[in-house]
């Protein structure tokens, strides 16, 4: 995603083992996909870096402009889940997710129209008078 222009994602680290049964998925990913290839020239931008990890499960990192970093494992996936995470990292701005506003809408002033009840059903009520009083 970019933020006046500016692509927010500067790296991209996948990290996985090269032998546990969990980063199999990358493994095949990484040798037969072209996906990575195609990402990586659409891309130009985002820095690429493909390390193994021995011994511990797979994941996919993003790191941001703004010094934030995304971390997502991705372990025991599918190829389509890996090609999701990545787009993503991409689009994502890497900013912390903050929460806008209060609770509800609140009006300055109280509704004229009062408050409903199950009490005011005025289809079963008899007719009333209407008062019209000027000041």
């Amino acid at each position: 995603m970019a933020t006046r222009g500016i692509p927010q994602l500067q790296k991209l680290r996948i990290r996985y083992c090269e032998y546990g049964g969990s980063s199999a998925t990358i493994r095949n990913y990484l040798s037969q996909s072209p996906h990575l290839l195609n990402f990586a020239k659409e891309n130009p931008h985002i820095t690429i870096i493909v390390k193994p990890r021995n011994g511990h499960h797979p994941y996919i990192e993003g790191q941001y402009i703004t010094g934030q970093s995304k971390q997502i494992c991705v372990k025991n996936t599918e190829e389509k889940r890996v090609v999701q995470v990545m787009d993503m990292l991409r689009n994502s701005s890497g900013r912390k997710i903050t929460r806008l506003g209060g609770l509800a809408v609140r009006g300055d002033c109280p509704s004229i129209q009062g408050v409903w009840t199950p009490m005011l059903d005025f289809s079963e009520s008899k007719p009333f008078d209407i008062k019209i009083v000027e000041n």
